[in-house]
């Protein structure tokens, strides 16, 4: 489950380094965590349940 979970957060990491960061770099350090949390949390609340869910059988190996 580990690894389904970091296979889904790290791309998007990335991708939101290269998109959001860019946009808030001027933000005190404490406003970028609040905004990247805002948007990665909620992502993950949705993404990684279906995620496992998916590759059930191979989890359960």
């Amino acid at each position: 489950m580990l690894l389904i979970s970091w296979l889904f957060v790290y791309p998007v990491i990335n991708i939101m380094f290269a998109l959001i960061f860019p946009l808030v770099k001027d933000f005190h350090p404490l406003l970028k965590t609040l905004v990247f949390t805002v948007i990665l949390v909620p992502l993950m609340g949705i993404f990684i349940p279906k995620l496992h869910h998916y590759f059930r059988n191979w989890i359960r190996k």
